[in-house]
């Protein structure tokens, strides 16, 4: 009746990811993080010092630490230590009286602590919207994409996924920052999504964005300090001609393969104006 001990498995891969039915693109104006049900009673199923948890927490930090560095806005989903039985209903049939049992082990693990301007909704069933006000929290911060990750990733975080869905909120489920039974619960997870409900994606996916510039006047911007000259370019024109060095370039080409694994002086040199580079950079993020 209770979670069983759980054991560690392969993460999903880039190669692993199903075919997404649709193909939205990540915008972060418009996008919030779940973090799903990352408390210390849900992790230690695993045991201690279990390297793909220490992995999946990781990538949940990185994930975490690009909306912050992007406004983005960070959600929490946290069961209670006290439910009544009221509360809790059917639960207890299906997995026993969970954290009430376990009250010292409520807490969100520390590497994800909530920060002050964090919100943290009570969780009380397997989606995320039950009994909580995240659907209007989004509506009134004019967000309508939802970043999943966390566990488990065929409970909580699918039906949170598909509820997004029916309240037309774009799910991005992110392959390597979820955790699951099993790997083939989790695949199960991720192909359901990306078939019925929202799209699936990896870490580098979203976090990757943070090496990029997300408009054409973030690149002039990022650009022009490089410059010798004092007038600008055009959008077409040759910005070794005002004075961009292949060094300069050749960082740039580092930075920005990050999030497009095709990108290198080459590619940059060869057509270097900001309306050229501003097409490559503004295609998904690739590996």
């Amino acid at each position: 009746m209770a979670i069983p001990k759980l054991n560690a498995y392969a993460l999903p891969t880039a190669a692993d990811i199903p075919q997404n039915k649709v193909q939205w693109a990540f915008e972060p104006d418009r996008a919030a993080l779940l973090i799903h049900d990352m408390q210390d009673y849900f992790l230690n199923f695993w045991g201690e010092n279990c390297p793909m948890i220490e992995q999946v927490v990781a990538n949940v930090v990185a994930l975490r630490q690009f909306c912050k560095q992007n406004g983005i806005p960070v959600y929490y989903t946290a069961q209670p230590n006290n439910q009544s039985d009221a509360d809790r209903a059917l639960l207890n049939d299906m997995w026993g009286p969970g954290l009430n049992n376990h009250p010292d082990k409520q807490k969100v693990v520390d590497a994800l602590t909530p920060d002050a301007d964090d919100t943290v909704l009570v969780k009380w069933r397997y989606s995320a919207f039950h009994r909580s006000p995240l659907e209007q929290a989004l509506k009134e911060a004019g967000r309508d994409q939802l970043i999943i990750c966390g566990v488990y990733a065929h409970i909580g975080c699918m039906i949170t996924a598909t509820d997004a869905f029916m309240r037309d909120i774009k799910p991005f489920m992110v392959a390597d920052a979820l955790a699951d039974f099993s790997r083939e619960e989790h695949l199960m997870a991720l192909k359901y999504v990306a078939g019925r409900a929202g799209r699936v994606v990896m870490t580098r996916d979203i976090a990757a964005k943070a090496e990029l510039p997300q408009s054409k006047a973030e690149l002039r911007a990022l650009i022009l300090p490089l410059l010798d000259e004092s007038d600008e370019p055009e959008d077409d024109e040759n910005l070794i001609d005002y004075g961009l060095d292949s060094v300069r370039m050749m960082a740039l080409a580092a930075r920005w393969r990050k999030a497009h694994g095709d990108i290198d002086f080459v590619m940059l040199a060869k057509n270097p104006t900001l309306d050229a580079w501003w097409a490559l950079l503004a295609r998904e993020p690739q590996a």
